[in-house]
C-alpha cells in the first residue's frame, strides 16, 4: 500500500482512488488508538496552519474538524461568512487569498455552490478539503460512513447497500456511492421520483448502481 495519497486535495470520492481510501481507513485505525489515551494528541500536523473556511451553518462538521486538527497539533483559524467581508461583496477568491496571506498550508472549505472547491484548487497553493459544497459532494461523511459500515460487517466488496430518501438534495448520497462502488459495494437508491436527480441515469449506466 502506498503511504501517500494519490492527490493533493480531498475535493470529492469522484477524485480518488480504491487505495487512496484504504490508505485512509488504515491511517483512521491508528489513529483509533489515540482518542482512547488520556492526552489526545500526537504532533501528526505539528507546523501546520489550518483554515476552516465556513460559507454555510455548520455545528457539528466544524467543531469535528476543529477537534480532529487540534488532536493532531495544528494551529487552527475559523472563518465564518456571516461574520466577514463576504457580506459586503468581497468575492471567494479574494476572502481566502486574505486568509492565505496569513501563510495557511491547508483550506476546509464548506459552500453552498457546488464546485467551489475545485475553483480554489485550481487557483492556491494550499491543500483542499471539501467539507460539503451544494449538492455535489461530502467526501468525509461518506469516508466515514463506509469506515463505519466496515468496522460491523467487514470487508464491503460485494455488499448491497441501499440509499433511501432525498437522494436529490443529499450530496452526501453521491460521495456515498462513488465511495461505496470503489469499495466494491453494489448501491442500490430508493426514493419518489421528485427526489431522484435527473443525472442518476448517467451513473446507472457507468454502473455505480441500481436503482
Amino acid at each position: 500500500m502506498n503511504k501517500q495519497l494519490s492527490t493533493k486535495h480531498l475535493l470529492g470520492i469522484k477524485y480518488i482512488s480504491r487505495e487512496d481510501i484504504q490508505l485512509i481507513f488504515h491511517t483512521a485505525d491508528n489513529f483509533k488508538e489515540v482518542i482512547n489515551r488520556p492526552i489526545k494528541k500526537v504532533p501528526s500536523l505539528r507546523d501546520v496552519t489550518v483554515a476552516n473556511l465556513f460559507f454555510e451553518n455548520s455545528t457539528r462538521t466544524k467543531i469535528s474538524f476543529e477537534l480532529a486538527e487540534k488532536r493532531l497539533s495544528a494551529d487552527v483559524v475559523n472563518f465564518s461568512a456571516a461574520a466577514s467581508s463576504v457580506k459586503k461583496g468581497e468575492t471567494l477568491l479574494d476572502t481566502v487569498n486574505n486568509i492565505l496571506s496569513m501563510k495557511v498550508d491547508m483550506v476546509v472549505m464548506r459552500h453552498p455552490t457546488p464546485g467551489a472547491p475545485q475553483f480554489l484548487a485550481k487557483r492556491i497553493d494550499a491543500n483542499i478539503i471539501n467539507a460539503g459544497d451544494g449538492t455535489h459532494e461530502h467526501p468525509t461523511q461518506a469516508l466515514l460512513d463506509a469506515y463505519s459500515m466496515q468496522e460491523k460487517v467487514g470487508n464491503l466488496k460485494g455488499k448491497k447497500v441501499a440509499i433511501i430518501g432525498d437522494i436529490k438534495h443529499s450530496r452526501v448520497a453521491l460521495s456515498n456511492i462513488y465511495c461505496l462502488n470503489k469499495l466494491g459495494a453494489e448501491v442500490v437508491v430508493c426514493g419518489p421520483p421528485t427526489l431522484i436527480p435527473k443525472h442518476i441515469s448517467a451513473l446507472r449506466s457507468s454502473g455505480l448502481f441500481q436503482s
